[in-house]
C-alpha cells in the first residue's frame, strides 16, 4: 500500500499542476492521463466537445465484457481568481499530512487514487471489468458528459455499476440535487446620464428579473419537502456573476448574469424556470421596447444537469455495503456527473474521499488519511471483481 500511496501523490502532484480550470482546452491533462495509461498496457478512448479542445477520457481494465464498474471523476476544477491562497494553487504543496491546491480534494485527489491503483487492476486478474470515466467540464453543468455517455453507448460491452468518487468523505450517497445552469443577456438603450427615462438601463431591468429570481426562491424555501434528507429541503437559487454597462454617465447598453437553480429530485424545474422566463417577456420586455424596438432579453440554458435519486442506485448501493459494510445512505445538495449516468439506466451512487466543504475555496486540500481510504477502497473493489 505505501508504494501505491506514494504513486498517488506523485500523480496528484501532476493533476494539480495542470491548470485545468472549466472551459479551458485538456490537451496537457488528458494527454498525461493517456499516456500514462499506455505506460501501464491501458488504451483510452477520447470524445470531444464540439470544438475538439475538450476531450473525456475512457478505458476498461479486465474483460471487455457486460458488467464490471465504471470509476468516474472529473478533470476540471473551479476558478482561483479573487481567492487568498497561501501557496500556489497549482503546485502540490505538502503541510504535515495535507496535501493543499486547486482540486485536490475536488476531485483530482480520488482521479490520482483510481490511475495509481492500475497497475493493481492489472495484476488483480479481473473477472468483471473496471472502467475508468474522466470527464470535463463537470463543474459548469456537466458539458462533457452528453459525448461520454453516448461514446460507452457505442461500446460491445455495457457496464453496470457507476460510482462516481466525488468527495463524500466515504459517505454513500444516492441522491442530489439538480442544476440548471443559466445566462441571460440584456440588451437596454445607452443615453446621457442626464434624462435616463429616454434610455432602457440593462443594469435596472437586470434587477427586476433578479428580483423576480428571489421572490420565486422566497415561494420555494416557504413551501419545504416535508420528511426530507436535503438541506435545506427545497430548491435554491443563486446569482454568481453580472457584469454591464460603459459610463456612470450613461444608461448600461448592456448587463449580462450568470445564475442556476437547483431543484430537488422530481421537480420540474423547466416549469419553475419558464415562469421566471414569461415574466420577462410579458413584464419587463415590452416596457423596454417601447423606447427602443432594439433592446432584448435573452436567456440561456446552458447545461441542464439531471438530479440524482435512487431508481437505478440498488445494485451499486449493494456493491459499496458489501465492499464498506455500510448499512446506510445518505443525499447531498451538490450536484455531480452522476445524474446523467443514472438517466442512462446504470446503477449510479457517489462514494469518494475527502470532504466537499473545502472545495471550490482558497487553500483546499486533502488529507493524506483520506488518499488511503480511497486507496483501501479501491483494492477491495479489484478483489471482488477478481472473485
Amino acid at each position: 500500500m505505501r508504494k501505491t500511496l506514494d504513486g498517488a501523490i506523485e500523480i496528484l502532484e501532476h493533476l494539480v499542476g495542470f491548470d485545468s480550470v472549466s472551459g479551458k482546452p485538456t490537451h496537457e491533462i488528458v494527454t498525461y492521463i493517456v499516456n500514462y495509461l499506455k505506460q501501464h498496457g491501458v488504451e483510452s478512448t477520447l470524445s470531444y466537445d464540439e470544438s475538439g479542445e475538450r476531450a473525456n477520457v475512457f478505458a476498461t481494465i479486465g474483460p471487455e465484457s457486460d458488467g464490471g464498474v465504471v470509476l468516474n471523476g472529473h478533470t476540471d476544477v473551479v476558478p482561483v481568481t479573487g481567492q487568498n491562497w497561501s501557496s500556489d494553487p497549482f503546485t502540490l504543496t505538502r503541510k504535515d499530512d495535507r496535501f493543499y491546491g486547486r482540486g485536490s480534494v475536488d476531485m483530482k485527489g480520488f482521479l490520482a487514487c483510481a490511475l495509481a491503483s492500475v497497475p493493481l487492476f492489472k495484476s488483480a486478474k479481473l473477472t468483471r471489468p473496471i472502467h475508468l470515466a474522466f470527464s470535463f467540464d463537470e463543474e459548469i453543468g456537466g458539458l462533457g458528459m452528453p459525448a461520454l455517455i453516448e461514446s460507452m453507448a457505442n461500446l460491445s460491452y455495457r457496464p453496470k455499476v457507476v460510482i462516481v468518487g466525488e468527495p463524500t468523505g466515504m459517505r454513500l450517497i444516492t441522491a442530489h440535487k439538480g442544476g440548471f445552469e443559466m445566462r441571460t443577456e440584456i440588451t437596454g438603450h445607452e443615453v446621457h446620464s442626464c434624462n435616463p427615462s429616454k434610455g432602457v438601463s440593462a443594469i435596472s431591468v437586470a434587477c427586476k428579473f433578479i428580483t423576480k429570481i428571489e421572490q420565486v426562491a422566497a415561494i420555494l424555501a416557504a413551501d419545504p419537502y416535508t420528511d426530507s434528507s436535503f438541506e435545506p429541503p427545497f430548491g435554491t437559487f443563486n446569482v454568481g456573476t453580472i457584469e454591464g454597462g460603459n459610463a456612470r454617465n450613461a444608461t448600461a447598453g448592456h448587463c449580462n448574469f450568470n445564475w442556476e437553480f437547483r431543484p430537488m429530485p422530481g421537480e420540474n424545474g423547466a416549469q419553475i424556470i419558464a415562469e421566471i422566463e414569461q415574466y420577462a417577456m410579458q413584464e419587463l420586455l415590452p416596457a423596454m421596447r417601447v423606447i427602443s424596438a432594439k433592446t432584448d432579453i435573452k436567456t440561456i440554458t446552458e447545461a441542464p444537469v439531471p438530479a440524482l435519486n435512487d431508481a437505478n442506485a440498488e445494485e451499486a448501493i449493494a456493491l459499496v455495503c458489501q465492499l464498506t459494510g455500510l448499512n446506510s445512505h445518505g443525499v447531498v445538495s451538490f450536484g455531480t456527473d452522476a445524474g446523467y449516468f443514472s438517466d442512462a439506466g446504470l446503477s449510479t451512487v457517489v462514494f469518494g474521499p475527502g470532504d466537499i466543504n473545502r472545495a471550490h475555496k482558497a487553500d483546499e486540500y486533502i488529507e493524506r488519511d483520506e488518499l488511503v481510504e480511497g486507496l483501501d477502497f479501491l483494492s477491495t473493489l479489484a478483489k471482488q471483481l477478481s472473485n
